[in-house]
């Protein structure tokens, strides 16, 4: 344990260690072969981006706005945020790229951290990473179903079976005025019954209401967005169900599922876990966000999208019981007799590295003691030799797990390690 005045990590903020990356790797790894089947492309956005990208995306409303963001001056007095989502992001990188002048729509998928300032707790950081997923420059409903497939087939892959995907339509620009008066006519008799954020979000944006976990209760008798919906909203979401129920996914209809930013309009979705319970139980989601670049000040453009939590989906392949061990340091470990044997030592492990990862024990520990500490390294071979069998370009290759011993030549080693 560190001493109460050493230096500790941030609060909300925490360090990956070696021994925790065989799920990273895995889920990650799948992630991105997931998504460059389905024809997507990878990108990477800075860290930092203008506050504006989470202002006008975001939307004043939001609680990433209002009280999450990581913003500051930087040393030219411009105001900077830490990436709180990647969906603006990646909108500011498609324009600014010239990605809107190639084929559409562009496919792009991004494994980045985001920051926000949020309660820290299980599965939830103040830095956590994403993997978020955009299809930009087309407004078929097609594309909606196409990236809930995606996130879809990310999750089974992975392993999990009790995730439920949620979803809705909560309309567009043409539809939702009317929503909107018939929320406030709803919800205005109810005022001093809401929470002190959903009374200053009634006049601002009702629709927040909807998504605040205090307020739950409150929100059972609200209208339903599914009866203020126009003709064209109506068949697109009519169009995604028919699409997912040809894909063999199924889903849960939520009437007041609205996810908490201000750019989406029509689909939106949401998947939860059953081992996190309670109101905290998403572990990604997504939707359409067709008004979004021009909130940006670009040309009025369609997208859809996701963002997954990766810390929160690791914690539901552990809570199921899904284990991926990490991989050893090295497979094999050099251990010279003494330590004048460093360079001999180096140049075993070059060679044996063209076959498997290899680490040298430069300690001047006993030989015994190597050994000891080979035995828990978790490493399959260890190459042992002393200074005769230095000169004469061999050592001792034993298989750490049933004990066997032979002499190899320098050379032979990656082929018989390789085998």
């Amino acid at each position: 344990m560190a001493p109460k005045s050493a230096v500790k990590a941030v609060r909300g903020m925490r360090d990956l260690l070696p021994a925790e990356f065989g799920p990273w790797y895995f889920a990650e790894g799948l992630a991105r072969e997931v998504a460059t089947r389905f024809g997507y492309q990878e990108i990477r956005t800075p860290i930092l981006e203008p506050i504006e990208i989470a202002e006008r995306g975001a939307g004043e409303s939001s609680d990433i706005v209002r009280k999450e963001m990581y913003r500051f001056q930087d040393l030219g007095d411009r105001w900077v945020v830490l990436r709180p989502e990647g969906t603006a992001p990646a909108v500011r990188a498609y324009f600014e790229g010239g990605l809107n002048q190639a084929a559409q729509p562009a496919r792009l998928f991004m494994l980045a951290p985001m920051f926000r300032y949020d309660r820290p707790g299980k599965g939830r950081y103040r830095q956590h990473q994403q993997f978020s997923l955009e299809a930009i420059g087309d407004a078929s409903p097609a594309l909606d179903a196409e990236v809930i497939e995606v996130a879809h087939t990310w999750y089974v892959e992975l392993g999990l079976k009790q995730i439920s995907l949620h979803i809705n339509s909560i309309g567009d620009p043409k539809c939702r005025p009317a929503y909107r008066d018939a929320l406030l006519a709803y919800f205005r008799p109810l005022r001093d019954r809401l929470s002190a954020d959903s009374q200053r979000r009634l006049e601002q944006n009702p629709l927040r209401i909807l998504d605040s976990k205090e307020d739950a209760a409150l929100r059972e008798g609200a209208p339903r967005i599914a009866d203020y919906l126009c003709a064209e909203c109506r068949m697109a979401f009519a169009a995604v169900q028919d699409l997912l129920d040809s894909a063999g996914i199924e889903y849960q209809l939520d009437p007041y599922l609205v996810r908490g930013l201000d750019y989406y309009t029509r689909t939106t979705f949401e998947f939860r876990h059953e081992s996190l319970g309670g109101a905290q139980n998403a572990i990604g989601g997504g939707g359409r966000y067709d008004g979004l670049a021009a909130e940006l000040g670009y040309a009025e453009t369609p997208g859809v999208g996701f963002g997954l939590g990766v810390d929160r989906t690791l914690e539901v392949l552990a809570a199921e019981g899904i284990q991926v061990e990490s991989p050893p340091a090295a497979e094999l470990l050099v251990l010279p007799a003494d330590p004048e044997l460093e360079a001999a030592a180096a140049a075993i492990a070059r060679k044996a590295r063209e076959a498997l990862p290899t680490a040298v024990d430069y300690s001047d520990r006993s030989l015994r003691a190597k050994m000891r500490a080979a035995g828990k390294s978790g490493a399959r071979w260890a190459a042992i030799f002393n200074a005769a069998e230095a000169a004469r370009r061999v050592v001792q290759l034993r298989d750490l797990a049933s004990g066997d011993q032979r002499e190899v030549g320098w050379d032979d080693l990656p082929r018989a390690i390789g085998e």
